[in-house]
C-alpha cells in the first residue's frame, strides 16, 4: 500500500485554517485531513494507490501545489 503526505503552508493564503476545516470533503478511512494551527499548515495523509479526488479540491481552494509531497510504501 502507498501512503502519501501532502502539506500546504496556508500562512500566505487567502483562506484560514478554519475555512479549510469547515469545507473539507469526507475521505475514505484511513485517509485523513491534518492541520497545525501553530505553523498554519494544512494537509492530508492519503492511503491507497490513487490520490483521493479531495486533493484536487484542496489544491484548487488553496491555489497552489503542496509545499510537501512525500510518498511511502508500507
Amino acid at each position: 500500500m502507498v501512503v502519501r503526505l501532502l502539506i500546504w503552508n496556508v500562512s500566505e493564503s487567502h483562506l484560514s485554517l478554519d475555512e479549510l476545516r469547515d469545507g473539507v470533503p469526507a475521505l475514505e478511512p484511513p485517509s485523513t485531513w491534518v492541520w497545525n494551527e501553530a505553523t498554519e499548515r494544512f494537509g492530508i495523509v492519503a492511503y491507497g494507490e490513487e490520490l483521493p479526488e479531495a486533493v484536487g479540491w484542496a489544491q484548487n481552494l488553496i491555489g497552489d501545489d503542496p509545499d510537501v509531497y512525500e510518498e511511502f510504501d508500507t
